[in-house]
């Protein structure tokens, strides 16, 4: 996921100067090692699976495919970025594949290297993808820059598709509400499952705090 920031904040994409806070790699190493540093967390990530010791090494192969699977095309974060660089695509495509596919292929590895089923739990990760990208649509219009480390208002700027832009800002956050329920309903049953309705309450509200939603109603 950091390298697919490092990707996304290049000059190329969206140009942000600064994320969590801190200077973008490009903005302080320049672009050419932004693109390596991208590429290098991406192999990375697949040396550390590649070299783990596990008690099940069967399991392995199967957790890299999901990743490979998640990182490339054709629904991919590769493809999701290549969607962006359209003038026109499907929303709910664009924006299942940029955010949506990395989340999901990280509640089926999740279950695939404990031995549970992994399609039991990838439309967790899914829908919470999606809300996901649409509280980063929804923070772009109402977001502090400080508090998020990095620019607002960029999709305007660039011109470029968001959930805020095609739906309105409160056809936004009903459709994250809507993503954020069907989230919580696609959580298999299991002994920890009032844990993680819970945990995605609290991170639903961590995205878009209501009282936030509050200020601009008013």
């Amino acid at each position: 996921h950091c390298g697919s920031l490092v990707h996304d904040d290049l000059p190329c994409f969206d140009n942000f100067p600064t994320r969590r806070g801190q200077p973008s790699v490009h903005a302080k190493f320049g672009e050419r090692i932004a693109v390596l540093t991208g590429d290098g967390l991406i192999v990375l990530a697949f040396q550390a699976l590649a070299t783990v010791k596990a008690k099940s090494p069967e399991r392995v192969a199967a957790v890299m495919s999901v990743i490979a699977q998640a990182t490339g095309s054709p629904d991919g974060i590769v493809a999701g970025q290549a969607w962006e660089c359209e003038p026109k695509a499907n929303l709910r495509d664009y924006q299942r594949a940029k955010t949506g596919a990395l989340f999901g292929a990280a509640t089926a590895c999740g279950a695939l290297a404990s031995g549970a089923a992994a399609e039991a739990w990838r439309p967790l990760g899914e829908w919470l993808g999606e809300a996901y990208q649409v509280a980063d649509d929804i923070r772009d219009v109402i977001g502090d820059p400080d508090a998020l480390g990095k620019p607002t208002g960029q999709d305007l700027a660039n011109d470029r598709q968001s959930s805020a832009r095609s739906l309105g800002l409160f056809g936004a956050i009903q459709n994250f509400d809507l993503l954020v329920g069907k989230a919580i309903r696609a959580i298999p049953s299991c002994p920890g499952a009032p844990y993680l309705r819970a945990l995605v309450l609290a991170e639903s509200e961590r995205l878009v705090p209501r009282d936030a939603l509050e200020r601009v109603q008013a």
